[in-house]
């Protein structure tokens, strides 16, 4: 099917606007309600954290059980030093918490938050 050249270029004409017309209400509002410089620059590096597949797969595992870093390893099939690797960065992030049984180092979600951006991220693909 060829593309239709007419709606690429219909759709670039959307891009800008005829003339200049700022519309001072709402850009004040929004401005407002922006949050201040840093704590966007957190949020994109929380989000970042998202876009390493190991890292979400680690996530996702201990949404649904609490375990060590051998078990993690086992059920990726990878090594536990990758495995390490990655729990430090989203420990880092807040993203997993840990507690110490023994000489075994358990690993679990950080908080409920964790759980419901996972779930909400699947259910925005699969729509």
């Amino acid at each position: 099917m060829e593309p239709d050249v007419r709606n690429n270029v219909a759709d670039s004409e959307f891009d800008q606007c005829d003339f200049i017309c700022i519309h001072e209400g709402i850009v004040n509002q929004v401005l407002k309600a922006m949050p201040k410089e840093q704590e966007l620059r957190d949020l994109a590096d929380f989000y970042k954290v998202f876009g390493d597949p190991t890292r979400v797969k680690i996530l996702y595992v201990l949404s649904q059980s609490e375990m060590c870093v051998c078990d993690i390893a086992t059920l990726l099939q990878m090594g536990q030093s990758a495995i390490s690797h990655q729990l430090r960065v989203l420990k880092q992030m807040r993203l997993v918490k840990f507690r110490r049984e023994g000489k075994t180092v358990f690993y679990s979600l950080a908080d409920g938050h964790i759980e419901t951006i996972l779930a909400q991220g699947m259910e925005h693909i699969n729509e």
